[in-house]
């Protein structure tokens, strides 16, 4: 999370020009009917938000204007589906504001990379495993679960160095070069919180996975060519 001193007005400004219009799209997407009348899923809804919040919480914050947690949004993605789970996670920010562990004007930026970009990632990865159809469960874990975990903790990371690289702000480490072997103390749990949530879920409440086909990777497979009793 970067704190809005470390951005220019610039890219607090394009920050919130990205945020505010895919916002307001999952606001309109989001299926309020049926979460208004199924009460599982609103209890869901306010404890993955709840979780998330938490999660968030659970931060190392430097002097520098940064701080670092764990993201979460791949397991929220895969448990809400994408219109929800932005909602959810502005809650959360929101949550992080209120206690003034979050700037204001940074939410557009915050939201952009840690929210809007790991749920594209997730989304676009379980696009493609469900138009694979897979009948192993596990594909379903592995590729929209701990690889796209991955996947969204380097692009985050990376793309936020950039832009505080590019906004001139931020006094970079003298270590940058050794950066990329870094990388993989973070984006390894990232991908193993990610990816232990979705297993667990699978396992027990496969229900609860909006983007988790359970007629095709539950069911029993049928075989043409059993002998007849």
């Amino acid at each position: 999370m970067i704190g809005a001193e470390l951005l220019s007005s610039q890219s607090l400004t394009v920050g919130w020009l990205i945020y505010l219009p895919v916002l307001i799209w999952a606001i309109c997407r989001a299926p309020w009917v049926e979460l208004f009348s199924d009460s599982r899923r609103q209890h869901l809804l306010f404890g993955t938000v709840f979780a998330v919040f938490l999660l968030w919480m659970v931060r190392r914050d430097f002097d520098t204007g940064v701080s670092y947690h764990f993201i979460g949004m791949t397991a929220v993605t895969l448990l809400l589906d994408w219109p929800l789970a932005i909602v959810g996670g502005l809650v959360a920010q929101i949550g992080l504001v209120l206690l003034g562990r979050q700037d204001l004007l940074a939410v557009g930026v915050n939201g952009t990379l840690l929210i809007l970009l790991p749920v594209l990632i997730t989304e676009c990865v379980a696009i493609i495993v469900e138009r694979a159809q897979p009948r192993n469960p596990f594909v379903y874990i592995f590729c929209s679960g701990f690889f796209a975990a991955a996947l969204s903790a380097l692009l985050c990371l990376t793309l936020s160095l950039g832009l505080l690289w590019y906004d001139g702000l931020f006094a970079m480490p003298e270590w940058l070069e050794d950066f990329i072997g870094y990388l993989w103390l973070l984006i390894f749990p990232e991908a193993f919180i990610n990816g232990m949530v979705i297993s667990a879920l699978v396992v027990f409440s496969p229900e609860w996975l909006e983007t988790f086909n359970r007629t095709r990777y539950l069911s029993a497979p049928w075989k043409d060519d059993d002998p007849k009793s």
